[in-house]
């Protein structure tokens, strides 16, 4: 059985009905609508945010559940999916998840009105079923996933990002949706606050250890879905780099920030600086920092009695950073 299989265990039935809630929550009464939004629910992914409100909310009850807790996973993934449509559009990206991209097939201009839909419907959810502590949880995301998009625009430009900064952006732009998730699926049962606010650090701690783990990707030698480098031709600064700046000499630094302004699109160019950073211990520092993240979520978990659900957040955690893709 698939890692993802086996977390799902003690949520398969919740997992179930949410697929039939979540398809209900995106009906219009316009035709090209329910076409297109028909299209992205069946090519959905491995639906990991749901599965986090899902399991927190469980774990935090001893079972418990509530129909609030169905209305936040929607609330997360409709607000998921519409970032997802719209970061096709900025990204001018044709694919995603292997499948043509919504702007692909329907152009730019129906795109962003799809994900401007989703996130109406997301946010009209919460409001029409007066779920306002739920609807603060993932506005604050979305606030903070524009700020670090916007931020990592900002410092790419002049390659100037330092290891605060990196932290700040993928903080914001990967992590706080995981966080969001996580708090959601607590307040959903009625958690008290401390316990929310808990659980949106947990949820924090793993978002940053998943993005550290897709940055680590681009220096892969295993097949693993998305070429290798493509961050540095991009030139994305990502942590590994970082350490590499801060820790060579002035001379191998003008080097590298040469190949990634002037030089990135130079295949062997980019092989050289790949090698470089992995000379350099930039991918053992990752790691290291990965695996902290990985610890400080793990011990959040250690405030709650054992339960399957607890055990599933635990190979969640695992299967975040051992992925292969």
């Amino acid at each position: 059985m698939r890692p993802v299989e086996i977390i799902k265990l003690p949520i398969k039935n919740e997992m179930e009905l949410f697929e039939e809630k979540f398809k209900d929550s995106m009906l219009s009464k316009v035709p090209l609508l329910n076409r297109i939004t028909y299209y992205i629910v069946r090519r959905k992914g491995k639906q990991m945010r749901p599965m986090f409100v899902f399991l927190v909310a469980k774990m935090v009850s001893n079972g418990g559940f509530d129909e609030r807790t169905y209305r936040g996973a929607a609330v997360v993934e409709l607000i998921h999916t519409a970032t997802l449509v719209h970061d096709d559009v900025v990204d001018d990206s044709n694919r995603r998840r292997g499948f043509f991209s919504v702007n692909a097939l329907w152009k730019n201009k129906i795109a962003v009105l799809v994900g401007d839909f989703l996130l109406s419907k997301g946010l009209l959810l919460s409001i029409d079923n007066e779920d306002f502590d739920l609807l603060k949880l993932i506005s604050i995301a979305v606030r903070e996933m524009s700020e670090g998009e916007l931020l990592q625009i900002e410092k790419a430009r002049k390659l100037d990002i330092t290891e605060d900064i990196y932290f700040d952006i993928i903080r914001k732009k990967t992590a706080t949706l995981i966080a969001a998730c996580c708090g959601i699926g607590a307040a959903s049962v009625g958690a008290n606050q401390d316990c929310v606010r808990k659980m949106r650090k947990f949820g924090e701690y793993i978002g940053v250890a998943f993005q550290i783990k897709d940055d680590l990707f681009d220096y892969s030698d295993e097949k693993i879905g998305k070429p290798t480098g493509i961050d540095i031709k991009e030139q994305k600064m990502t942590l590994p780099l970082i350490y590499t700046l801060n820790n060579c000499s002035k001379k191998e630094k003008s080097w590298l920030i040469n190949s990634i302004k002037k030089h990135n699109k130079d295949k062997k160019r980019v092989k050289e600086v790949i090698a470089f950073v992995k000379d350099s211990g930039g991918i053992q520092y990752t790691t290291t920092k990965m695996n902290d993240y990985k610890d400080k979520a793990l011990s959040i978990l250690e405030d709650f009695p054992e339960s399957e659900y607890k055990r599933s957040l635990k190979t969640m955690i695992d299967y975040v950073v051992e992925r292969k893709i």
